[in-house]
């Protein structure tokens, strides 16, 4: 008797981890890991004005804005950096008031170099100020019409690797170069990338973590499908958005069975959604995962004053704490909340400090998860043709 069937069966973690090992030959975010950062650094030594101004959109922004936010406070970067990743008039408006162009360096990137957005806001700013090969640097496709202009226009150029996605691209010349420009140390961001790397790849922690997350996820994907980030510090706002991208265009998809896939991002602030999302968590339908990360050393000792306020006296006893150990505090009541009630999955990840290794490996272990979630779901977490088809839409509309 024959039979033949089409049925996803649960992959092994053996043969999981032989396909990611054999992805590495086409998909290049992984190899970014062993990569040579001087190219970034002798550049970002020649660059003279004040201000960098990214133009982008989505992956070409995102990952980069992600560990800047994260950073700046703590760091005493010698420029500053902006992003202008959206066609909102009222937006690009308000942030070109407060920068001067004439002391800018702006980044041009598009991996595919034909953007809408991001060309749109680059003829807006041709309208400006001169735009040359003193104040302008393409970061591209070697092979992309974006790349031929800058070419003509004598303009430095840095490649986005063809095998290397654009929400994956955080580690090559999108993220590296604007943040080495401004005085973001990457040799410490590749440091976090390759203790990350290397820990996965030799079965190590990080392996460990990764595939028994991932396992959970998929194999409980029907009953807790919205997954929920909840960052317990302002700085990592960014890295809520970047993650979102990242989850929602890689795991939405049809699987090999044209079954349709697919994993909801949330990413949320403490303490802020402390008094609003962690309501709908705690009594609200049982569908979701919980991720609270925390940051062990904030690098800041602000304290509560002690300062008596009449009729408030019963509080005498945030007196003297740091604003840090409150949050962490915070962060550890909402853990203990959601874990006492015993059916809602929650993990924590504790980042040890604000610094670039730290921000790099939590970002890249998510770039792991998403490639193993993936894998476990039987789907391509490097196209998107979802978002493709709306692309085609608007370049009709926009031609008439």
């Amino acid at each position: 008797m024959n039979c033949i069937d089409n049925y996803n069966s649960t992959i092994s973690n053996a043969s999981l981890f032989k396909k990611i090992e054999e992805e590495k030959e086409s998909i290049g975010y992984y190899n970014l890991a062993n990569q040579e950062t001087t190219i970034f650094t002798e550049y970002a030594k020649t660059v003279k004005q004040k201000n960098i101004v990214v133009i982008g959109i989505g992956g070409s922004t995102l990952g980069t804005y992600a560990i800047y936010k994260f950073l700046k406070h703590s760091k005493n970067l010698s420029k500053k950096l902006y992003f202008l990743e959206t066609t909102d008039p009222i937006d690009i408006e308000a942030k070109l008031e407060v920068i001067d162009l004439e002391d800018t360096l702006f980044v041009v990137i598009s991996k595919s170099g034909t953007t809408v957005e991001t060309i749109s806001i680059f003829k807006y700013i041709h309208s400006l100020v001169k735009i040359d090969k003193y104040n302008t640097v393409i970061v591209t496709e070697f092979d992309s019409k974006l790349n031929a202009y800058a070419k003509i226009q004598g303009m430095k150029r840095f490649e986005i690797p063809k095998d290397v996605g654009g929400r994956f691209s955080v580690f090559s010349a999108v993220g590296l170069l604007p943040l080495a420009i401004v005085g973001i140390d990457i040799d410490e961001v590749m440091k976090g990338i390759k203790n990350t790397h290397d820990s996965f790849f030799s079965k190590n922690t990080s392996y460990k973590n990764i595939i028994k997350k991932a396992r959970f996820f998929v194999e409980y994907k029907n009953k807790f499908n919205i997954n929920v980030v909840f960052s317990y510090s302002s700085r990592l706002e960014g890295f809520n958005k970047w993650y979102i991208q990242l989850w929602g265009e890689s795991l939405g998809k049809l699987d090999r069975n044209s079954t349709r896939q697919g994993l909801t991002p949330i990413g949320i602030i403490g303490p802020i959604d402390q008094h609003s999302f962690l309501q709908l968590i705690v009594e609200g339908k049982r569908d979701k995962t919980v991720t609270v990360i925390k940051v062990d050393d904030f690098d800041n000792n602000l304290k509560i004053p002690a300062i008596e306020l009449d009729g408030l006296e019963e509080l005498n006893y945030l007196n003297n704490i740091e604003f840090s150990s409150l949050l962490n505090k915070q962060a550890d009541a909402t853990i203990e909340s959601i874990n006492s009630l015993g059916d809602i999955p929650c993990d924590v990840i504790s980042i040890e400090g604000v610094n670039e290794c730290a921000i790099a490996s939590l970002m890249y272990e998510y770039e792991l998860l998403t490639s193993v979630c993936a894998k476990f779901m039987y789907i391509n977490a490097y196209d998107q043709p979802g978002v493709e088809s709306g692309k085609i839409i608007l370049k009709k509309k926009l031609k008439g």
